[in-house]
């Protein structure tokens, strides 16, 4: 009686595996032992070293140079206790140019690599922007079909411009839930091929017509981004963003079994460097001397747009409606680099926040909070 109970188990687990296999759920083993077999019930940011990776290589480094009030100011006890039930990893707040606070809670530390998680997706128009600064792409209004020719054969896809993908105006047949396994974030996170989790599908919308989050959308500029480049895009990253930013340490962008690079996701850097893309974009793409970025794309990366109510811009989101206005690249479980550019400041918070509160917007009210104290202490 039991051979039989295990010989019926066995060819269940089979067929489910075969299942799996036929009708593409095989990324799903992958993130079974990246996580459940790991003691975790999902990603996290320290996801970093499970995946294939491209080094993004930094150059000569140029530290942080402290405020002579670094760290002197302690935070409220009630804000740090709340740091701490949102499961923080790290505060820092740069101040005109140089470090005034820096705080590590769990084990983290100066010279621990996080995941950025979607915090890559500005990055990743960043590294768009420069390759439209330097002739590789005509603009963000190129045709995706110039890259990509058989979408001028798809509905809706002759269409669809790298502004689409930028502005997240993309139409695609595309659930943002990170929450079921079977949706296409997922099979884009863990599995083989983003050529086939992200390229394959089609649209649900006429491009330009409606604002919807997709991370399939800006894995698509990051392929119109590699065709444009004779090298990768971490390649690209470390000598158009991480040698010139002086970044203290290499970071690691996550690829697929391919080498393709996860542009909707998945920088694993320290927070400091983290930091160094805020302060960029408060110095209107100037650091150390060196213009990095053209302003004009620094700019249009975080002017508003209507379909979004005023929320999003090209990779960043924004929040005009607050006492002090901001805007910040955003990744899941409330990793931010925050922009307050009236008040010369650069915040940079990372975690494990699975409890997001969104605003009426779409925006995590904790942003707005994090504002609100470092302006309070250090402003």
């Amino acid at each position: 009686m039991a051979q039989k109970i295990l010989q019926g188990f066995l060819v269940a687990v089979a067929a489910a595996i075969a299942l799996s296999y036929t009708f593409g759920y095989s990324y799903l083993f992958k993130g079974i032992r990246e996580t459940y077999l790991r003691g975790t019930t999902g990603s996290s940011i320290d996801d970093g070293t499970y995946f294939p990776s491209h080094t993004i290589a930094k150059g000569v480094p140029i530290p942080w140079k402290k405020d002579s009030t670094y760290n002197k100011k302690s935070l409220p006890k009630d804000f740090v206790e709340d740091l701490k039930n949102a499961k923080t990893a790290s505060f820092l707040v740069i101040k005109n140019g140089k470090l005034v606070h820096e705080e590590y809670w769990d084990g983290y530390m100066q010279t621990s690599k996080t995941n950025s998680f979607s915090m890559a997706k500005p990055v990743t128009v960043m590294l768009v922007g420069k390759a439209i600064e330097e002739k590789k792409i005509t603009g963000f209004n190129a045709k995706f079909s110039d890259f990509f020719e058989n979408y001028k054969n798809i509905e809706f896809g002759k269409n669809l411009t790298l502004r689409n993908l930028a502005e997240m105006e993309a139409g695609l047949n595309w659930d943002e839930n990170y929450n079921n396994p079977f949706l296409p974030n997922a099979k884009a996170y863990y599995g083989k091929s983003l050529e086939e989790a992200v390229l394959l599908r089609g649209f649900k919308a006429e491009p330009g017509t409606k604002f919807e989050y997709q991370s399939g959308a800006t894995q698509l500029l990051g392929f119109a981004l590699r065709k444009s480049l004779n090298k990768t895009i971490a390649e690209y990253a470390s000598e158009k963003l991480w040698q010139p930013l002086g970044m203290e340490q290499n970071a690691e962008w996550n690829t697929d079994d391919f080498g393709m690079e996860k542009t909707f996701c998945c920088i694993n850097a320290t927070s400091r460097d983290f930091a160094k893309l805020g302060q960029l974009f408060l110095q209107d793409g100037i650091f150390n001397g060196e213009q990095i970025l053209n302003k004009s794309i620094i700019e249009e990366m975080h002017m508003p747009t209507k379909l979004s109510n005023g929320a999003y811009g090209m990779g960043l989101w924004i929040n005009n409606d607050s006492a002090t206005k901001h805007y910040y690249f955003r990744g899941l479980y409330g990793q931010y680099i925050i922009i307050i550019p009236e008040k010369n400041m650069v915040i940079v918070r990372t975690g494990m926040n699975k409890n997001e509160n969104l605003d009426q917007k779409g925006r995590p009210k904790e942003v707005e909070k994090y504002v609100h104290e470092a302006v309070k202490i250090f402003d």
